[in-house]
C-alpha cells in the first residue's frame, strides 16, 4: 500500500499516484500520476483524480449488488449462449441502476469541486480491474463514467 494515500481511499488525485499503484487505480491512472510527478518544472499536464479498486469493491457491496450478481452467475448455464446474453443484460441493468454508496458519491463530488473550484466542466472515465484482471478475481469488469457540470449541477451517471 502506498504511503501517499490511505488503503481505504475512494478517490486519489493524480499527483499522489505512481506506476506502483496499478493494482489500486489501474494502469492508465497510475501512468498519468507517474507522468505528472516526473515532468520537468514548467511542463503543464491537466490534473485529475482516480477512483480506486477499493471504491469499486464498496460499490459492489452497496445494497448487496455483489450478491445479486453472484446469484445470476450461480444459476447460469454457461453452455447456453442465449442464457449468457440474458445474464449479461441482467447484470448490466443492475449495475446501471445501482446508486453509488453515499461516501463514494461524496468523495467524487469533493474531488471534482477541489479540482475545478466548482466552475469548470469535466468528463472522465475509469475502468477498474480491466488492466489487472489476474488480480481482480471474478469481479465483473465495469466502466464508471461521469459527466459533471459545475458543483450545482453535478450529476453522476452510470454508462
Amino acid at each position: 500500500m502506498s504511503n501517499r494515500f490511505s488503503a481505504d481511499a475512494l478517490v486519489v488525485p493524480f499527483e499522489q499516484l505512481r506506476n506502483s499503484d496499478v493494482e489500486i487505480v489501474g494502469g492508465k491512472n497510475a501512468s498519468l500520476g507517474e507522468m505528472i510527478s516526473q515532468l520537468p518544472h514548467g511542463v503543464r499536464v491537466p490534473t485529475g483524480f482516480a477512483t480506486t479498486a477499493h471504491a469499486f469493491r464498496e460499490f459492489l457491496k452497496f445494497e448487496d449488488l455483489d450478491q445479486k450478481i453472484h446469484a445470476i452467475l450461480d444459476a447460469l448455464d454457461t453452455e447456453d449462449v442465449v442464457a449468457l446474453a440474458e445474464a449479461g443484460a441482467k447484470i448490466r441493468a443492475l449495475v446501471e441502476a445501482q446508486p453509488f454508496p453515499p461516501a463514494l458519491e461524496a468523495s467524487i463530488r469533493e474531488a471534482f469541486v477541489t479540482l475545478s473550484g466548482g466552475q469548470a466542466d469535466a468528463s472522465f472515465a475509469t475502468s477498474v480491474a480491466n488492466e489487472q484482471a489476474a488480480h481482480a478475481g471474478d469481479a465483473p469488469r465495469q466502466l464508471l463514467s461521469a459527466a459533471l457540470r459545475g458543483s450545482r449541477e453535478a450529476a453522476i451517471c452510470h454508462l
